[in-house]
Protein backbone atom coordinates (compact mmCIF):
# COMPACT_ATOMS: atom_id res chain seq x y z
CA UNK A 1 0.00 0.00 0.00
CA UNK A 2 1.53 3.14 -0.97
CA UNK A 3 2.70 6.37 1.51
CA UNK A 4 -0.04 8.62 0.29
CA UNK A 5 -2.58 5.76 1.56
CA UNK A 6 -0.95 5.02 4.95
CA UNK A 7 -1.00 9.29 5.02
CA UNK A 8 -4.90 9.61 4.21
CA UNK A 9 -4.98 6.84 7.29
CA UNK A 10 -3.60 8.73 9.75
CA UNK A 11 -5.48 11.77 8.89
CA UNK A 12 -8.73 9.70 9.44
CA UNK A 13 -7.34 8.36 12.50
CA UNK A 14 -6.30 12.07 13.89
CA UNK A 15 -10.13 12.87 13.12
CA UNK A 16 -11.48 9.84 14.73
CA UNK A 17 -9.23 10.81 18.02
CA UNK A 18 -10.47 14.30 17.84
CA UNK A 19 -14.07 12.85 17.44
CA UNK A 20 -13.52 10.87 20.95
CA UNK A 21 -11.72 13.83 22.51
CA UNK A 22 -14.96 15.57 21.87
CA UNK A 23 -17.14 12.79 22.97
CA UNK A 24 -15.14 11.03 25.90
CA UNK A 25 -12.57 13.98 27.61
CA UNK A 26 -13.82 14.96 30.42
CA UNK A 27 -17.30 13.60 29.86
CA UNK A 28 -19.97 11.12 31.39
CA UNK A 29 -20.07 8.47 28.65
CA UNK A 30 -22.89 6.42 27.74
CA UNK A 31 -24.98 7.14 24.24
CA UNK A 32 -21.36 8.36 22.67
CA UNK A 33 -20.06 5.36 22.96
CA UNK A 34 -22.19 3.80 20.49
CA UNK A 35 -21.95 7.19 18.25
CA UNK A 36 -17.76 6.21 18.21
CA UNK A 37 -18.30 2.87 17.34
CA UNK A 38 -20.23 3.25 14.40
CA UNK A 39 -17.95 6.13 13.08
CA UNK A 40 -14.89 3.62 13.54
CA UNK A 41 -17.53 1.08 11.76
CA UNK A 42 -17.80 3.83 9.00
CA UNK A 43 -14.13 4.45 8.26
CA UNK A 44 -13.21 1.25 8.58
CA UNK A 45 -15.77 0.10 5.56
CA UNK A 46 -14.11 3.29 3.52
CA UNK A 47 -11.07 1.68 3.70
CA UNK A 48 -11.15 -1.77 3.57
CA UNK A 49 -13.98 -1.61 0.99
CA UNK A 50 -12.07 -3.78 -1.48
CA UNK A 51 -12.42 -7.04 0.80
CA UNK A 52 -16.06 -6.50 1.25
CA UNK A 53 -19.39 -8.41 -0.73
CA UNK A 54 -22.53 -7.89 0.35
CA UNK A 55 -23.17 -11.09 2.18
CA UNK A 56 -20.61 -10.50 4.79
CA UNK A 57 -21.19 -7.17 5.03
CA UNK A 58 -24.78 -7.83 6.22
CA UNK A 59 -23.84 -10.48 8.12
CA UNK A 60 -21.12 -8.08 9.91
CA UNK A 61 -23.90 -5.43 10.20
CA UNK A 62 -26.19 -7.95 11.86
CA UNK A 63 -23.79 -8.83 14.24
CA UNK A 64 -22.37 -5.16 14.97
CA UNK A 65 -25.94 -3.75 15.27
CA UNK A 66 -26.78 -6.52 18.08
CA UNK A 67 -24.09 -5.68 19.98
CA UNK A 68 -25.09 -2.03 19.69
CA UNK A 69 -28.36 -2.59 21.28
CA UNK A 70 -26.95 -3.83 24.83
CA UNK A 71 -25.14 -0.49 25.10
CA UNK A 72 -27.44 1.63 23.89
CA UNK A 73 -29.82 0.31 26.39
CA UNK A 74 -27.40 0.62 28.93
CA UNK A 75 -23.87 1.33 29.44
CA UNK A 76 -21.70 -0.93 32.17
CA UNK A 77 -18.98 -3.40 31.79
CA UNK A 78 -20.62 -6.20 30.41
CA UNK A 79 -22.65 -4.29 27.82
CA UNK A 80 -19.09 -2.39 26.75
CA UNK A 81 -17.63 -6.25 26.37
CA UNK A 82 -20.45 -7.18 24.28
CA UNK A 83 -19.89 -4.07 21.96
CA UNK A 84 -15.93 -4.61 21.46
CA UNK A 85 -16.03 -8.18 20.78
CA UNK A 86 -18.84 -7.90 18.20
CA UNK A 87 -16.96 -4.68 16.76
CA UNK A 88 -14.11 -7.14 16.57
CA UNK A 89 -16.09 -10.07 15.05
CA UNK A 90 -17.65 -8.07 12.66
CA UNK A 91 -14.97 -6.55 10.88
CA UNK A 92 -12.72 -10.14 11.09
CA UNK A 93 -16.11 -11.63 9.13
CA UNK A 94 -16.52 -8.69 6.31
CA UNK A 95 -12.31 -8.24 6.50
CA UNK A 96 -10.86 -11.82 6.74
CA UNK A 97 -12.61 -13.73 4.44
CA UNK A 98 -9.64 -16.21 3.93
CA UNK A 99 -9.92 -17.36 8.02
CA UNK A 100 -12.14 -20.32 8.25
CA UNK A 101 -12.61 -22.20 11.34
CA UNK A 102 -13.19 -21.41 15.07
CA UNK A 103 -9.88 -22.37 15.82
CA UNK A 104 -7.86 -19.76 12.98
CA UNK A 105 -10.67 -16.98 13.94
CA UNK A 106 -9.96 -17.07 17.79
CA UNK A 107 -6.52 -16.56 16.42
CA UNK A 108 -7.23 -13.94 14.61
CA UNK A 109 -8.99 -11.67 16.70
CA UNK A 110 -6.13 -12.97 19.74
CA UNK A 111 -3.61 -11.55 17.75
CA UNK A 112 -5.75 -8.63 16.62
CA UNK A 113 -6.52 -7.39 20.15
CA UNK A 114 -2.98 -8.25 21.95
CA UNK A 115 -0.83 -6.65 18.60
CA UNK A 116 -3.18 -4.08 17.01
CA UNK A 117 -3.07 -0.90 19.64
CA UNK A 118 0.84 -1.02 18.82
CA UNK A 119 0.68 -1.03 15.69
CA UNK A 120 0.11 2.57 14.88
CA UNK A 121 3.36 3.37 16.51
CA UNK A 122 5.71 1.39 13.89
CA UNK A 123 2.77 1.75 10.40
CA UNK A 124 2.63 5.58 10.85
CA UNK A 125 6.46 6.20 10.16
CA UNK A 126 5.83 4.77 6.78
CA UNK A 127 4.38 7.93 5.64
CA UNK A 128 7.23 10.10 6.22
CA UNK A 129 9.12 8.70 2.93
CA UNK A 130 6.82 10.47 0.66
CA UNK A 131 8.87 13.41 0.26
CA UNK A 132 12.13 15.01 1.36
CA UNK A 133 10.14 17.44 3.21
CA UNK A 134 8.69 14.59 5.35
CA UNK A 135 12.47 12.58 5.70
CA UNK A 136 13.54 15.87 7.20
CA UNK A 137 10.82 16.21 9.54
CA UNK A 138 11.62 12.22 10.41
CA UNK A 139 15.55 13.40 10.87
CA UNK A 140 13.53 15.91 13.61
CA UNK A 141 10.88 14.34 15.07
CA UNK A 142 12.77 11.60 17.47
CA UNK A 143 14.90 14.67 18.65
CA UNK A 144 12.16 16.73 19.14
CA UNK A 145 9.50 14.18 21.05
CA UNK A 146 12.42 13.19 23.39
CA UNK A 147 14.05 16.65 24.44
CA UNK A 148 10.19 17.56 24.87
CA UNK A 149 9.88 14.90 27.35
CA UNK A 150 13.31 15.45 28.92
CA UNK A 151 12.03 19.29 29.05
CA UNK A 152 8.88 18.15 31.00
CA UNK A 153 11.17 16.17 33.61
CA UNK A 154 13.36 18.20 34.20
CA UNK A 155 10.95 21.24 34.81
CA UNK A 156 9.16 18.42 37.60
CA UNK A 157 12.50 18.32 38.77
CA UNK A 158 13.57 21.67 38.65
CA UNK A 159 11.71 24.73 40.20
CA UNK A 160 14.17 27.05 38.20
CA UNK A 161 13.77 25.43 34.82
CA UNK A 162 9.90 25.48 35.78
CA UNK A 163 10.23 29.20 35.93
CA UNK A 164 11.60 29.36 32.92
CA UNK A 165 9.19 27.25 30.83
CA UNK A 166 6.58 29.34 32.40
CA UNK A 167 7.83 32.65 30.72
CA UNK A 168 7.33 30.80 27.63
CA UNK A 169 3.54 31.40 28.32
CA UNK A 170 2.44 28.26 27.35
CA UNK A 171 -1.66 28.54 29.11
CA UNK A 172 -2.84 29.56 25.23
CA UNK A 173 -1.36 26.15 24.06
CA UNK A 174 -1.94 23.88 27.15
CA UNK A 175 -5.58 25.19 28.06
CA UNK A 176 -6.88 21.98 26.22
CA UNK A 177 -3.40 20.45 25.79
CA UNK A 178 -2.32 18.38 28.51
CA UNK A 179 -0.39 15.05 29.52
CA UNK A 180 -3.19 13.09 30.24
CA UNK A 181 -4.89 14.86 26.87
CA UNK A 182 -1.96 13.77 25.00
CA UNK A 183 -2.08 10.12 26.38
CA UNK A 184 -5.86 10.13 25.77
CA UNK A 185 -5.25 11.00 22.01
CA UNK A 186 -2.31 8.24 21.84
CA UNK A 187 -4.52 5.44 23.47
CA UNK A 188 -7.32 6.17 20.80
CA UNK A 189 -4.88 6.52 18.12
CA UNK A 190 -3.43 2.78 18.63
CA UNK A 191 -7.27 1.87 19.21
CA UNK A 192 -8.76 2.85 15.96
CA UNK A 193 -5.32 2.02 13.91
CA UNK A 194 -6.60 -1.70 13.87
CA UNK A 195 -9.69 -0.75 12.25
CA UNK A 196 -8.81 1.50 9.53
CA UNK A 197 -5.35 -0.09 8.33
CA UNK A 198 -6.31 -3.55 9.15
CA UNK A 199 -3.56 -6.29 8.59
CA UNK A 200 -4.74 -10.19 9.64
CA UNK A 201 -2.14 -12.35 10.24
CA UNK A 202 -1.86 -15.61 8.56
CA UNK A 203 -0.42 -19.05 8.29
CA UNK A 204 1.29 -19.10 4.88
CA UNK A 205 2.19 -22.33 3.18
CA UNK A 206 4.91 -22.16 0.74
CA UNK A 207 5.56 -25.03 -2.25
CA UNK A 208 8.73 -24.52 -3.41
CA UNK A 209 9.07 -24.88 -6.76
CA UNK A 210 11.79 -24.25 -9.75
CA UNK A 211 9.82 -20.79 -10.49
CA UNK A 212 9.60 -19.59 -6.88
CA UNK A 213 13.13 -20.03 -6.74
CA UNK A 214 14.06 -16.58 -7.18
CA UNK A 215 15.19 -14.35 -4.08
CA UNK A 216 12.45 -12.26 -2.91
CA UNK A 217 12.74 -8.75 -2.86
CA UNK A 218 14.12 -7.20 1.00
CA UNK A 219 10.70 -6.71 3.35
CA UNK A 220 10.19 -3.16 4.05
CA UNK A 221 10.96 -1.84 6.73
CA UNK A 222 8.39 -0.70 9.35
CA UNK A 223 9.92 2.09 10.49
CA UNK A 224 11.38 4.57 8.31
CA UNK A 225 15.47 4.26 8.36
CA UNK A 226 15.64 8.13 8.66
CA UNK A 227 13.92 7.74 11.81
CA UNK A 228 16.00 5.72 13.84
CA UNK A 229 19.16 6.61 11.70
CA UNK A 230 22.59 7.84 12.26
CA UNK A 231 21.34 11.31 11.42
CA UNK A 232 18.70 11.10 13.54
CA UNK A 233 20.65 9.88 16.92
CA UNK A 234 23.36 12.32 16.25
CA UNK A 235 20.70 14.95 16.07
CA UNK A 236 19.06 13.46 19.18
CA UNK A 237 22.34 13.32 20.83
CA UNK A 238 23.69 17.00 20.27
CA UNK A 239 20.46 18.20 21.68
CA UNK A 240 19.94 16.20 24.71
CA UNK A 241 23.40 17.22 25.47
CA UNK A 242 23.13 20.53 25.56
CA UNK A 243 19.28 20.04 27.74
CA UNK A 244 21.38 17.97 29.89
CA UNK A 245 24.47 20.34 30.10
CA UNK A 246 21.69 22.87 31.11
CA UNK A 247 20.43 20.92 34.12
CA UNK A 248 23.57 19.96 35.43
CA UNK A 249 25.12 23.59 35.35
CA UNK A 250 21.85 24.57 37.71
CA UNK A 251 22.72 21.30 40.20
CA UNK A 252 26.31 22.74 40.10
CA UNK A 253 25.24 26.03 40.87
CA UNK A 254 22.12 25.56 43.35
CA UNK A 255 22.44 21.42 44.67
CA UNK A 256 26.47 21.80 45.03
CA UNK A 257 27.42 25.23 44.79
CA UNK A 258 24.49 26.46 47.58
CA UNK A 259 24.22 29.62 45.93
CA UNK A 260 21.28 31.88 46.78
CA UNK A 261 17.97 30.33 45.18
CA UNK A 262 15.38 32.87 42.98
CA UNK A 263 12.77 34.54 44.83
CA UNK A 264 9.82 32.43 46.15
CA UNK A 265 12.37 29.56 45.74
CA UNK A 266 13.26 27.52 49.01
CA UNK A 267 16.70 25.47 49.17
CA UNK A 268 14.26 22.48 50.38
CA UNK A 269 11.87 22.66 47.44
CA UNK A 270 14.78 22.81 44.98
CA UNK A 271 16.46 19.29 46.98
CA UNK A 272 13.15 18.08 47.32
CA UNK A 273 11.33 17.39 43.67
CA UNK A 274 14.19 16.39 41.62
CA UNK A 275 15.00 12.94 42.79
CA UNK A 276 12.48 11.06 41.26
CA UNK A 277 12.17 12.60 38.08
CA UNK A 278 15.73 12.78 37.13
CA UNK A 279 15.96 8.87 38.10
CA UNK A 280 13.23 8.31 35.07
CA UNK A 281 15.27 10.76 32.64
CA UNK A 282 18.29 8.67 33.44
CA UNK A 283 16.23 5.60 32.69
CA UNK A 284 14.47 6.49 29.42
CA UNK A 285 18.29 7.99 28.35
CA UNK A 286 19.17 4.30 29.29
CA UNK A 287 16.48 2.84 27.01
CA UNK A 288 17.55 5.36 24.23
CA UNK A 289 21.12 4.65 24.09
CA UNK A 290 20.12 0.60 24.08
CA UNK A 291 17.73 0.75 21.39
CA UNK A 292 19.90 3.42 19.12
CA UNK A 293 23.58 2.10 19.51
CA UNK A 294 22.69 -1.76 18.99
CA UNK A 295 26.44 -3.71 18.82
CA UNK A 296 27.23 -3.78 15.47
CA UNK A 297 25.34 -1.23 13.79
CA UNK A 298 26.19 1.55 11.92
CA UNK A 299 25.19 4.27 14.90
CA UNK A 300 27.96 2.41 17.43
CA UNK A 301 30.84 2.76 14.74
CA UNK A 302 30.53 5.88 14.50
CA UNK A 303 33.65 8.44 15.43
CA UNK A 304 31.12 11.19 15.86
CA UNK A 305 28.32 9.57 17.70
CA UNK A 306 30.60 7.28 20.46
CA UNK A 307 32.12 10.15 21.88
CA UNK A 308 28.44 12.12 22.61
CA UNK A 309 26.98 8.75 23.84
CA UNK A 310 30.05 8.71 26.48
CA UNK A 311 29.56 12.66 27.13
CA UNK A 312 25.39 11.94 28.01
CA UNK A 313 25.62 9.18 29.66
CA UNK A 314 28.14 10.29 31.95
CA UNK A 315 25.71 13.90 32.70
CA UNK A 316 23.18 11.02 33.17
CA UNK A 317 25.58 9.73 35.97
CA UNK A 318 25.78 12.94 37.53
CA UNK A 319 21.86 13.47 37.62
CA UNK A 320 21.96 10.51 39.31
CA UNK A 321 24.60 11.48 42.06
CA UNK A 322 22.23 14.74 41.79
CA UNK A 323 19.77 12.94 42.66
CA UNK A 324 20.81 10.82 45.87
CA UNK A 325 22.53 14.55 47.03
CA UNK A 326 18.61 15.52 46.95
CA UNK A 327 17.50 12.35 48.58
CA UNK A 328 19.81 12.99 51.40
CA UNK A 329 19.59 16.45 51.90
CA UNK A 330 15.57 15.61 52.02
CA UNK A 331 16.28 12.47 54.52
CA UNK A 332 18.57 14.44 56.81
CA UNK A 333 14.76 16.93 57.57
CA UNK A 334 12.57 14.37 57.62
CA UNK A 335 14.30 11.14 58.59
CA UNK A 336 15.08 7.88 57.24
CA UNK A 337 12.34 5.27 55.93
CA UNK A 338 12.62 1.93 54.29
CA UNK A 339 11.31 3.76 51.07
CA UNK A 340 14.12 5.91 51.28
CA UNK A 341 16.89 3.34 51.58
CA UNK A 342 15.08 1.57 48.35
CA UNK A 343 15.51 4.44 46.47
CA UNK A 344 19.52 4.89 47.29
CA UNK A 345 19.68 1.27 46.48
CA UNK A 346 17.50 1.65 43.18
CA UNK A 347 19.30 5.20 42.62
CA UNK A 348 22.83 3.18 42.75
CA UNK A 349 21.70 0.68 40.71
CA UNK A 350 20.53 3.07 37.97
CA UNK A 351 24.05 4.82 37.90
CA UNK A 352 25.99 1.56 37.72
CA UNK A 353 24.06 0.31 34.74
CA UNK A 354 24.77 3.19 32.88
CA UNK A 355 28.56 2.66 33.19
CA UNK A 356 28.16 -0.58 32.33
CA UNK A 357 26.06 0.41 29.04
CA UNK A 358 29.62 2.83 28.26
CA UNK A 359 31.47 -0.51 29.34
CA UNK A 360 29.82 -2.46 26.74
CA UNK A 361 30.10 -0.03 24.00
CA UNK A 362 33.93 0.57 25.21
CA UNK A 363 34.80 -3.19 25.74
CA UNK A 364 32.53 -4.28 22.46
CA UNK A 365 30.53 -6.70 24.15
CA UNK A 366 26.88 -7.92 23.20
CA UNK A 367 23.75 -6.90 24.85
CA UNK A 368 23.52 -10.20 26.61
CA UNK A 369 26.70 -9.38 28.21
CA UNK A 370 25.06 -6.29 29.62
CA UNK A 371 22.09 -8.52 30.77
CA UNK A 372 24.22 -10.96 32.68
CA UNK A 373 26.17 -8.28 34.24
CA UNK A 374 22.94 -6.08 35.04
CA UNK A 375 21.58 -9.25 36.87
CA UNK A 376 24.80 -9.77 38.74
CA UNK A 377 25.01 -6.22 40.19
CA UNK A 378 21.10 -6.89 41.97
CA UNK A 379 21.75 -10.14 43.41
CA UNK A 380 24.91 -9.31 44.64
CA UNK A 381 22.97 -5.92 46.44
CA UNK A 382 20.03 -8.04 47.38
CA UNK A 383 22.71 -10.69 49.25
CA UNK A 384 24.49 -7.46 51.35
CA UNK A 385 21.16 -6.27 52.21
CA UNK A 386 19.97 -9.71 53.67
CA UNK A 387 22.75 -9.47 56.07
CA UNK A 388 21.74 -5.87 57.17
CA UNK A 389 19.58 -5.05 60.24
CA UNK A 390 17.68 -1.94 58.57
CA UNK A 391 15.12 -1.69 61.46
CA UNK A 392 17.77 -0.97 63.98
CA UNK A 393 19.43 1.44 61.27
CA UNK A 394 16.67 3.45 60.62
CA UNK A 395 15.56 3.31 64.33
CA UNK A 396 19.17 4.54 65.48
CA UNK A 397 19.51 7.41 62.59
CA UNK A 398 16.08 8.62 62.94
CA UNK A 399 16.75 8.96 67.01
CA UNK A 400 20.26 10.47 66.15
CA UNK A 401 19.05 13.07 63.40
CA UNK A 402 15.87 14.55 65.81
CA UNK A 403 15.29 17.75 66.60
CA UNK A 404 15.50 16.51 70.11
CA UNK A 405 18.60 14.83 69.74
CA UNK A 406 20.14 17.22 67.19
CA UNK A 407 18.03 20.30 67.76
CA UNK A 408 17.33 20.60 64.43
CA UNK A 409 15.42 18.18 61.91
CA UNK A 410 11.68 17.24 62.69
CA UNK A 411 10.70 15.20 66.22
CA UNK A 412 10.91 11.94 66.78
CA UNK A 413 8.08 9.76 64.94
CA UNK A 414 7.70 7.32 67.83
CA UNK A 415 4.25 5.59 65.94
CA UNK A 416 6.95 4.48 63.31
CA UNK A 417 9.58 3.54 65.18
CA UNK A 418 6.92 1.20 67.12
CA UNK A 419 6.59 -0.63 63.56
CA UNK A 420 9.73 -1.24 63.00
CA UNK A 421 9.60 -4.15 65.11
CA UNK A 422 11.87 -5.74 68.37
CA UNK A 423 15.25 -4.09 66.38
CA UNK A 424 14.11 -0.36 66.87
CA UNK A 425 13.90 -1.63 70.93
CA UNK A 426 16.97 0.61 72.02
CA UNK A 427 16.22 3.44 69.90
CA UNK A 428 12.99 3.75 71.22
CA UNK A 429 14.35 3.36 75.18
CA UNK A 430 16.61 6.39 73.95
CA UNK A 431 13.93 8.57 72.24
CA UNK A 432 11.77 7.77 75.51
CA UNK A 433 14.92 9.00 77.50
CA UNK A 434 15.01 12.09 75.86
CA UNK A 435 11.44 12.91 75.93
CA UNK A 436 10.73 15.19 79.01
CA UNK A 437 8.49 13.87 81.73
CA UNK A 438 6.91 10.42 81.54
CA UNK A 439 6.04 8.25 78.57
CA UNK A 440 2.36 7.16 78.00
CA UNK A 441 0.48 4.45 78.80
CA UNK A 442 0.18 3.37 75.64
CA UNK A 443 3.74 3.77 74.12
CA UNK A 444 5.09 1.88 77.20
CA UNK A 445 2.48 -1.22 76.45
CA UNK A 446 3.34 -1.30 73.13
CA UNK A 447 7.18 -1.07 74.05
CA UNK A 448 6.45 -4.21 76.24
CA UNK A 449 4.70 -5.92 73.51
CA UNK A 450 8.05 -5.62 71.42
CA UNK A 451 9.64 -6.36 74.40
CA UNK A 452 7.83 -9.49 74.76
CA UNK A 453 7.91 -10.87 71.02
CA UNK A 454 12.02 -9.81 71.21
CA UNK A 455 11.77 -12.90 74.78
CA UNK A 456 10.12 -15.09 72.27
CA UNK A 457 11.89 -14.72 69.28
CA UNK A 458 14.75 -16.39 71.60
CA UNK A 459 13.48 -19.41 71.70
CA UNK A 460 15.15 -22.25 70.46
CA UNK A 461 13.00 -22.86 67.31
CA UNK A 462 12.77 -19.36 66.26
CA UNK A 463 16.61 -17.92 67.62
CA UNK A 464 19.05 -16.04 65.20
CA UNK A 465 22.00 -14.33 65.51
CA UNK A 466 20.54 -11.04 65.13
CA UNK A 467 17.86 -11.57 67.62
CA UNK A 468 20.79 -12.89 70.12
CA UNK A 469 22.93 -9.48 69.17
CA UNK A 470 19.83 -7.23 70.40
CA UNK A 471 19.43 -9.08 73.48
CA UNK A 472 23.26 -8.55 74.54
CA UNK A 473 22.62 -4.52 73.10
CA UNK A 474 19.69 -4.22 75.48
CA UNK A 475 21.58 -5.95 78.21
CA UNK A 476 24.36 -3.60 78.07
CA UNK A 477 22.07 -0.46 77.87
CA UNK A 478 20.07 -1.08 80.80
CA UNK A 479 23.41 -1.73 82.75
CA UNK A 480 24.62 1.45 81.79
CA UNK A 481 21.63 3.43 82.47
CA UNK A 482 21.33 1.71 86.39
CA UNK A 483 24.72 2.59 86.59
CA UNK A 484 24.28 6.20 85.41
Amino acid sequence: MGHSSIAAKVGLALALAAFADWLFYGQRIGLSLSLFTIALAGVSALFNHAALDSRRALIGSAILVTGLVPAIEELNTLSFLVLAASLAIALLLVTNAETTGLADRVRALRNFVLLGPFRFFLDAPQALNASAFTRGFALWLLPATLSTVFIALFAAANPVIEQWVSLLNPKLIFEYVSIPRVLFWAMMLALVWPFIHVRWRRRKIIVATEADAVEPPPPTPLVSPEFVGPSTILRSLILFNLLFAAQSILDGIYLWGHLALPDNLTYAAYAHRGAYPLIATALLAAVFVLVTMRPGGPAEKSKVIRPLVYVWVGQNVLLVASSILRLDLYVDIYMLTYWRIAAFIWMGLVALGLILIVARIVLNRSNQWLVGVNLIAPAIVLYACSLVNFDAFIADYNVAHSKEASGKGVQIDMNYLLTLGPQALPAIDKAIMLRPGNPESCLVSRRDRLVEQQRQDLAWRSWGFRNWRLRHRLDTQATSQSAG
